[in-house]
């Protein structure tokens, strides 16, 4: 979530079948880039990766 309660879709403007099936999480998911590494240094939060495929059962 973020710091304002609310959540962001970035998910959904993504073009991975994995991350797309993940939109709608309460998470506030950030792509891995420069931005999310530079985002959680200015808030002073620690980076989470999550890893999946979206042709795992698990990653689903």
């Amino acid at each position: 979530m973020r710091e304002d309660g609310g959540t962001s879709n970035r998910p959904a403007r993504a073009t991975s079948p994995y991350l797309l099936h993940h939109a709608d999480n309460p998470v506030d998911w950030w792509p891995w880039g420069a931005g999310a590494f530079e985002g959680a240094r200015r808030r002073d939060v620690p980076v989470f990766p999550s890893v999946g495929c979206s042709a795992c059962h698990w990653c689903r």
